[in-house]
C-alpha cells in the first residue's frame, strides 16, 4: 500500500474520531471518563501492566462505541422511520457497548481499588 493512500485513510479515521466525539453524546461520556480513568492512573501511580490493561479495556469501549453510533447512523439512513426490527438492532449495538463499558469498569476497580484501600 502507498503512503498517501495510507495516510489518506488515517485522516479519514480522524476525522471519524473528532466526529464521534463532536456529535455523540454518549462518546462525550467516554472522553470524560477516559480523561477521569488516566487522571487517576496518574494520581495512583499504576504500573506499565495496569496502564496496558487500562488502556486495553478503554481501546475496546471506544471502538464498541465507534461501531455503535456506525451502526446507528446506517440504520437511521436505511430506515428514517421508526422500525422494530432497526430499533432492534441498534438495541444490539448498544448492548455490545455497554457489556464492554461494565467490563472496562471491572477492570478499573480491579486496578484502582487496591491502590486506594
Amino acid at each position: 500500500m502507498k503512503i498517501s493512500k495510507m495516510l489518506r485513510s488515517f485522516k479519514f479515521a480522524l476525522a471519524g474520531m473528532v466526529h464521534l466525539v463532536r456529535f455523540e453524546n454518549n462518546a462525550q461520556f467516554h472522553f470524560l471518563a477516559s480523561l477521569l480513568v488516566v487522571f487517576i492512573g496518574y494520581w495512583l501511580k499504576i504500573d506499565k501492566n495496569e496502564w496496558i490493561i487500562i488502556i486495553f479495556a478503554m481501546a475496546l469501549v471506544w471502538s464498541a462505541e465507534a461501531f455503535n453510533s456506525a451502526i446507528e447512523k446506517l440504520c437511521d439512513r436505511v430506515e428514517p422511520k421508526k422500525d422494530p426490527i432497526i430499533g432492534k438492532v441498534k438495541d444490539m449495538a448498544a448492548a455490545g457497548v455497554l457489556f464492554l463499558a461494565i467490563a472496562a469498569a471491572i477492570v478499573g476497580c480491579m486496578v484502582f481499588l487496591p491502590k486506594i484501600f
